[in-house]
């Protein structure tokens, strides 16, 4: 299907070719830019050239590189004395911080009339010039397939992946494709007597702090199940699970408590590619290796 093709009339089942579409609320030099590169059929990417021959042998097309980024203010609040557990109202400030910056590139290689991202990359930033102010920067390169056939996912929408382009070949190759970048998210106050132990001066497990963690982590992969699920995936592949503190102690426990500000506050973040198997899997050659002779 040529790229003419593939753009629907906005009168058909009130369809609006993406490069038309208002694009949420991307800036105006975002949508300029955008709609030049599909005119003139032109792409970046931050795939190596190595993934960039990949994808190619796969039967896909870089059509851009594409981000979204989320400025974002966060007022922590712990009252006195509180036991260990998650700070949901945090973990939701967090998790709707990171969305806005995945739909936002979601939108730029909608505008590309992409496929899917993949070699998506999620990244975090504390600015100094703002108190407790973080910056969520979502990159990676849209795609879309050369024969024609929608590989979006059940929303419509084109798919994210992490994958590197070496792993996009290799799971197109074993029969499944992506559905999406899914992740969960946890962000748990461990207080300060569960830093401090029981005041044991021999070896031995802080089972508290040991179980506080793991009950952060179990949060954050039910979450990203959840997610998979929803996409209809079978299942989650190249899962990586981060664990940050994000610096923001004395802003959320003030100067005048050192007990307080012993305690711990911390994210674990958890990321990975839903997968779907595909009705037919991709016959794709498998190199070979050409030694060169010389005369």
């Amino acid at each position: 299907m040529s790229d003419d093709e593939h753009i629907k009339d906005a009168d058909d089942d009130g369809w609006v070719p993406p490069d038309q579409a208002p694009a949420a609320d991307l800036p105006a030099h975002a949508r300029e830019r955008l709609a030049e590169m599909r005119a003139k059929r032109f792409f970046t990417s931050d795939l190596t050239v190595n993934e960039f021959l990949l994808v190619k042998e796969a039967g896909f097309e870089p059509l851009g590189l594409v981000m979204g980024s989320s400025i974002y203010k966060i007022t922590p609040n712990i009252p006195w004395g509180a036991a260990d557990g998650e700070l949901e109202a945090m973990t939701q400030a967090l998790y709707h911080s990171r969305e806005l910056a995945m739909t936002r590139m979601e939108e730029e290689a909608d505008a590309l009339g992409a496929d899917g991202i993949i070699a998506v990359r999620l990244d975090v930033k504390l600015h100094e010039w703002g108190k407790n102010v973080a910056e969520f920067l979502a990159v990676g390169t849209a795609i879309r397939h050369r024969g024609g056939e929608s590989y979006r996912n059940k929303a419509g929408k084109p798919f994210q992946s992490d994958l590197s382009g070496q792993d996009f070949w290799t799971l197109l190759r074993s029969g499944y494709r992506p559905a999406g970048f899914v992740m969960g998210n946890c962000v748990y106050y461990v207080s300060a007597a569960t830093v401090r132990g029981d005041g044991r001066w021999s070896s031995g497990e802080s089972w508290r702090h040991t179980h506080a963690l793991y009950d952060a982590r179990e949060l954050a992969m039910e979450r990203l199940q959840t997610e998979a699920e929803d996409l209809g995936a079978e299942g989650v592949v190249g899962v990586t699970i981060d664990l940050k503190q994000h610096g923001w102690g004395g802003a959320i426990f003030g100067k005048g408590n050192a007990a307080l500000r012993n305690g711990e506050l911390i994210e674990l973040f958890v990321v990975g590619t839903a997968v779907v198997p595909m009705k037919q899997s991709l016959e794709i050659p498998r190199p070979t290796l050409v030694i060169p002779m010389e005369r």
